[in-house]
């Protein structure tokens, strides 16, 4: 077989061969971080109300409470219990702060280098920190769950419920095995929100306990 016919087989051969392979291969699906990434995108400002249930391990409600949120990303956010009692966790790059007006006390702790983050800071945090920080996966029902590498995070499983640009519920296995599940309603995707929503001043009569580690 002439020289140049020998070439024109063997290209056709390994075109064939790119066909055949590109035809067999599975589909390259994203990962699932990417997957919560994208999704998370979409998530630049939100605040609603909660409904917050906590399960004892017979399946019984333990406890239960009611309040609104609102989160700014990256890096914002505020949780306010107003029953059965009255607290506020408040979040900003800076500083993690719990306020517990019934007992007037306030905890400060830095966000920075912390190793354990509450599931609305995960929401709130930057894409370097999932990748790094936490296995992701896919559930059947569609959810995203979340494990943390480090057993001295501030939970053990954290399960997201996404749809469009709304988070619509949570369930998270805490430190002590107990399942929280929390239900979101009454979402405002639009309302603006800006940092110095998200200031806070410890009030003049409580105590302040702060950890600066």
């Amino acid at each position: 077989m002439p020289h140049a016919l020998i070439r024109l087989h063997l290209r056709a051969s390994l075109a064939a061969g790119v066909v055949l392979c590109l035809l067999l291969a599975p589909a390259l699906r994203a990962e699932p971080v990417d997957e919560l990434l994208q999704a998370l995108q979409g998530i630049e400002r939100l605040q609603g109300e909660f409904h917050q249930r906590q399960y004892a391990a017979d399946g019984s409600v333990s406890a239960e409470s009611t309040g609104r949120f609102k989160l700014l990303r990256p890096g914002y956010f505020a949780w306010e219990i107003n029953s059965p009692d009255s607290q506020l966790i408040i979040a900003n790059p800076e500083y993690l702060w719990h306020h517990d007006r019934d007992l007037e006390t306030v905890t400060r702790r830095p966000v920075a280098g912390s190793e354990a983050m509450t599931p609305l800071q995960v929401l709130g945090g930057d894409g370097e920190a999932l990748r790094r920080d936490y296995v992701v996966s896919r559930d059947a029902d569609g959810r995203f769950v979340l494990q943390p590498h480090n057993p001295d995070a501030g939970f053990l499983q954290l399960a997201l419920t996404i749809a469009g640009a709304e988070v619509r519920g949570m369930e998270v296995l805490d430190n002590l095995n107990q399942q929280v599940v929390i239900e979101f309603t009454g979402l405002d995707t639009t309302s603006p929100l800006a940092p110095m929503d998200f200031d806070f001043s410890p009030p003049p009569d409580a105590d302040l306990l702060y950890n600066e580690e």
